[in-house]
């Protein structure tokens, strides 16, 4: 019987991660992965890590992190915002991954039906800290910049063709928000995103002001609008297990060689989230 498993911010092109990617392995023939973002900065790499796990998953589910969406100067591709995404999952749909833009599959092997809902979703600044509350996104930017704390995002990840990254994470919200609605009532969902649905998980943050680029207060209620049994995320570089409402909360990031060989346990790969019942 299959059994489910997560990943997501394996960054392969860090020197130490490379070799990590030899342990996201399946148990049986019928697994399924889901790769909740943040393969790598190239979208050569990206893909060609994701064609590595494909190769052994029965299914791969995949959605963009934010370093994916980067373009940067030592990349082959130079598509920007909207475009690099379709091409990403252009290619996904060449080495059968499935993306945000593919019908949602269905895990049958518990006691209802869980439409696994790949989310693009993006972040619009509205997770600010107290101090920042009420005030202006330039006023924000400002109090993170004077904390030290500034998202390469600014830099690298651009919205072509949107005017701004929140016009293009509410155009994203509103194409998300109808693919869930059509899920059939009687399923159950797995809610798969880069950046976190609710502003808990980011509660343990070195820096609350990172917060800003973390998530979006739209999506708060989603857990329970589209009854989720597990919402998997990464970006924190926070793993763990929370529970929000009831429902599992599931941080699945490999993260940086320095972050990761400073815990007891030492890099975990990949997080079993489902087994069949």
């Amino acid at each position: 019987m299959p059994h489910l498993f997560a990943t997501s911010d394996l960054h392969v092109t860090h020197e130490g991660n490379g070799p990590i990617l030899d342990s996201v392995v399946p148990e049986t023939p019928e697994d399924w992965l889901l790769v909740a973002g943040d393969v790598a900065e190239l979208a050569e790499a990206t893909i060609g890590t994701l064609k590595i796990l494909r190769s052994r998953f029965a299914k791969v589910v995949w959605v963009p992190g934010n370093h994916e969406l980067w373009t940067t100067k030592n990349d082959d591709c130079q598509l920007r915002g909207q475009a690099r995404y379709e091409y990403l999952v252009e290619q996904c749909r060449e080495i059968d991954v499935l993306t945000p833009e593919d019908e949602f599959p269905v895990w049958r092997h518990g006691s209802r039906p869980l439409t696994i809902a790949p989310l693009f979703l993006l972040y619009d600044y509205s997770w600010r800290t107290p101090e920042a509350e009420g005030k202006s996104l330039e006023e924000a930017l400002r109090q993170a910049r004077e904390a030290g704390v500034v998202c390469t995002d600014e830099y690298f990840l651009y919205p072509d063709p949107y005017p701004s990254r929140q016009a293009w994470c509410e155009d994203r919200l509103k194409l998300s928000t109808e693919r869930l609605d059509a899920i059939p009532a009687d399923h159950g969902t797995i809610l798969m995103s880069h950046w976190p649905l609710h502003r808990h998980p980011t509660a343990p943050l070195y820096w609350p002001e990172f917060a800003l680029w973390c998530g979006t207060t739209k999506t708060e209620d989603w857990h329970l609008r589209y009854r989720a049994e597990i919402a998997v995320y990464g970006h924190l570089h926070i793993p763990r297990s929370t529970e929000a409402d009831g429902v599992r909360f599931e941080e699945v990031s490999l993260g940086y060689p320095r972050e990761w060989r400073k815990r007891a346990r030492g890099a975990v790969p990949m997080r079993r989230i489902l087994w069949p019942s």
